[in-house]
């Protein structure tokens, strides 16, 4: 009994440690790590004696070129692979070096519940690239100014399988070659928090062929000075949102800089409970997340929720919306908010697409295009990873055309976009996760 507690103590102690380490060097490759790193091989799976670790079942590969004990070795795989570290909530500066000293490399990176940080990262032969990324890890505990948990989250039975509210800092690593050298994490103490506050057209959707442009939009920013922390989840209204304390636990990590986006339509317009009538009840409860969010020394923007694919018999769009998007927009002119119109660029974005070619941007699938879909899909309302990119780069115009300070961090090279104008589906690439669903996501 004595050694079963000494164990037991001894296993605390090290999780006790390694949720307070916020710090950690990662040599990815063979046993001999450089100085100063924590060596990662193919066997180092996770467990919270550690804190950190690839998924069961990663199929992984060690490759020693020789030389340079961090960048002459890496590990690589033929299928995605998952690293996870614990780490407390708040946001994190992530290192990666990427690439091989005797070969070409492809990787694209995403976080959690695929958030996209990095797309198709491709390295000549013999070329090594670093990369930053800065990321936003949450748990569910809601804590006061002096760190007492005061409450949690009421999170819905899915999202205890979510690769977020858990304390984990999660790295996908995929692509048709990747090569990871190392992984160094940072804590990011001073970097914007831009909190994503909305429903399923919004949320960080965990398995294809779902997406929403919460989950894109972090690839757009230059790292460092922002971090995207994505608090939207499928089905919920305005009055869920905060009687399940998911505003609550917002505003508790908030700081004065951070901005609020607010995104919710579809599910307060239904019949029932959660209903928001738009010109009276809906503006209110706008009105007064505004009003919290500035006594916080927040910025709020008000995001009017894209249309439905509901085209007419000459092609252009049937709003479904109400006049919830109209009713937004005069809360922001009557409270002087900065203003993202998504809902009038998807109208364009739609039409340009027209009804054949927007197909692509839904979730429109035959049966048996993945893995145990019997059945067609056929969602007019959730979006592909194609649609969901397109719509982040809506989005992403929005900021520019608003004139938020945060538009400066924007990567230059993808602010200049025309819904009129979308990119075209056979240039857009991304390498599906493993974790698939043929279960539509809650809302409509």
């Amino acid at each position: 009994m004595k050694s079963i507690g000494l164990s037991l103590l001894l296993i605390t102690s090290v999780i006790t440690t390694y949720s307070q380490t916020t710090s950690f060097k990662f040599d990815f490759g063979t046993t001999k790590a450089a100085n100063g790193y924590i060596a990662v091989t193919p066997n180092t799976l996770f467990s919270k004696e550690t804190g950190y670790g690839f998924e069961a079942g990663a199929v992984v590969q060690a490759i020693d070129r020789g030389g340079n004990a961090l960048t002459g070795d890496y590990l690589t795989s033929n299928k995605p692979f998952y690293f996870s570290v614990q780490l407390p909530d708040g946001n994190y500066d992530i290192k990666l070096i990427l690439g091989d000293v005797k070969g070409t490399s492809a990787t694209t990176v995403r976080v959690e519940n695929r958030r996209l940080m990095l797309e198709n990262i491709r390295t000549a032969n013999g070329k090594q690239v670093t990369k930053t990324i800065t990321v936003h890890v949450k748990d569910s505990l809601i804590r006061d100014a002096q760190q007492k948990e005061t409450g949690t989250v009421r999170l819905k039975s899915r999202e205890y399988t979510y690769r977020h509210w858990d304390n984990l800092l999660t790295l996908e690593f995929n692509d048709s070659l990747p090569k990871v050298c190392a992984v160094e994490i940072t804590p990011n103490q001073k970097a914007t928090t831009v909190f994503l506050a909305g429903n399923s057209t919004v949320v960080d959707q965990d398995r294809e062929p779902w997406a929403a442009w919460g989950q894109m939009v972090p690839r757009f920013f230059e790292p460092g000075n922002i971090a995207i922390a994505n608090y939207a989840e499928s089905g919920e209204t305005m009055k869920a949102f905060a009687r399940e304390r998911r505003l609550e636990k917002v505003f508790s990590l908030a700081k004065p800089g951070d901005y609020l986006f607010i995104e919710f339509t579809h599910n307060d317009q239904k019949p029932g409970g959660n209903h928001l009538d738009p010109f009276t009840t809906y503006k209110q409860t706008i009105k007064e997340w505004i009003g919290e969010a500035r006594k916080k020394g927040m910025t709020p923007v008000l995001v009017t929720s894209m249309h439905r694919r509901n085209f007419d018999s000459s092609g252009h769009i049937i709003n479904t919306l109400s006049d919830y998007p109209e009713a937004m927009r005069q809360t922001a002119a009557e409270e002087k908010v900065a203003l993202i119109d998504l809902n009038a660029m998807s109208k364009t974005l739609y039409e340009a697409w027209g009804p054949e070619q927007s197909l692509k941007a839904f979730v429109h699938y035959p049966a048996n295009t993945f893995p145990g879909q019997e059945t067609a899909l056929a969602d007019n309302t959730h979006f592909s990873p194609y649609g969901a990119y397109e719509l982040a780069r809506c989005v992403v115009k929005g900021m520019v055309a608003a004139n938020l300070p945060i538009a400066k961090y924007l990567v230059k090279e993808k602010i200049a976009f025309d819904p009129a104008h979308p990119d075209a589906i056979g240039q857009f690439y991304w390498p599906l996760s493993p974790a698939v669903t043929a279960v539509k996501p809650d809302g409509n």
